[in-house]
């Protein structure tokens, strides 16, 4: 699945292509790619053909773009404010999701699911499409309602309190500017689990997934199964800060890719892959204990179905670790 800095990428690549453009036209080539849209494609077309992109926004791993709908001719006298956008086009990447943009003359794609045309833009491509081989994503439309705290609703160009519904649920990621660290040390104290089981609780922060928590620990030299209750302050800092490092890093390096299928607007994978310390390392050196002379591999184990890379020298286990 794709993480916070794959689509982060994605967000900054769609913000400077389609921010108030208008989408003109909708061709739903997989109504399967709509599913999450309950009320089915001819509503799903309804809500967005006309409508124009006010920005992209993201919080955690969840992507959204507020509409705004058509507005009837005004009358004579001053000219009123626009309203608030209601709705959002909200995209789920799922397994193998791509958002992309392109010119008409490009071959559709193999996999190719919904077609967005937009009004014409200055040497812009003029559509967007939504690519999905696996078809577990999807786009669907929903209601914009207030932030809980009353701060943006995510990242975003040009930030507003308010948040797809889809995504309310969710706490703010490392790299939210609204991000607390002290509601999130205060909520961290009260969890009786392990670190890592809790740096992949969105409710608690959003956006770290799998990779970026291996990447994240390493880099803090703790072990995933720190007991939360028992982690100091300064520890619970280094950890988020940390995420922030390895997520920015990521960013800069288009993210990570280790298939074709994550990619950004323009179709190129991201190559974070080749900078991992720990994650998909399993026998190889640990970077940190050989810069000292230390040898030290590696080491996978099985955690909650899936896997964790830890260094045994710099990442001791804890003797009262919890999962």
């Amino acid at each position: 699945m794709p993480e916070l800095p794959e689509v982060e990428v994605v967000r900054r690549g769609l913000v400077s292509w389609l921010r108030g453009r208008t989408i003109t036209s909708v061709d739903v080539l997989d109504p399967r790619s709509l599913r999450r849209h309950t009320l089915g494609p001819e509503d799903f077309i309804g809500n967005v053909q006309g409508a124009t992109v006010v920005d992209v926004v993201r919080r955690g791993k969840f992507l959204w773009m507020p509409l705004r709908e058509a507005e009837e001719p005004a009358a004579a006298g001053p000219v009123p404010a626009p309203a608030a956008p209601a709705v959002a086009l909200m995209a789920h990447l799922g397994m193998s999701g791509q958002l992309l943009m392109q010119d008409p003359a490009v071959p559709d794609e193999k996999h190719l699911k919904v077609r967005l045309r937009l009004s014409p833009g200055e040497g812009m491509p003029d559509q967007l499409r939504f690519v999905d081989q696996r078809i577990f994503g999807g786009l669907f439309v929903t209601a914009l309602v207030p932030t809980d705290d009353g701060g943006p609703g995510g990242l975003a160009e040009s930030p507003v309190p308010l948040i797809a519904e889809e995504a309310a649920h969710i706490a703010r990621d490392p790299l939210d500017p609204a991000f607390s660290f002290e509601l999130f040390y205060s909520r961290l104290k009260k969890r009786r689990t392990g670190l890592k089981r809790a740096l992949l609780d969105q409710g608690l922060v959003s956006g770290i997934g799998n990779i970026y928590a291996d990447e994240s620990l390493w880099r803090a030299g703790l072990h995933y199964a720190r007991p939360t209750d028992k982690l100091r302050r300064s520890e619970a800092q280094r950890v988020i800060a940390c995420a922030r490092e390895v997520m920015l890093d990521a960013l800069a390096a288009g993210g990570t890719s280790f298939d074709s299928l994550y990619v950004n607007v323009n179709g190129a994978s991201g190559y974070f892959d080749r900078s991992l310390n720990a994650y998909g390392r399993e026998g190889q050196p640990c970077h940190r204990c050989a810069a000292v002379g230390i040898n030290s591999l590696i080491r996978r184990e099985q955690f909650m179905n899936r896997s964790s890379y830890t260094c045994p020298v710099c990442q001791p286990r804890p003797r009262n670790g919890r999962w």
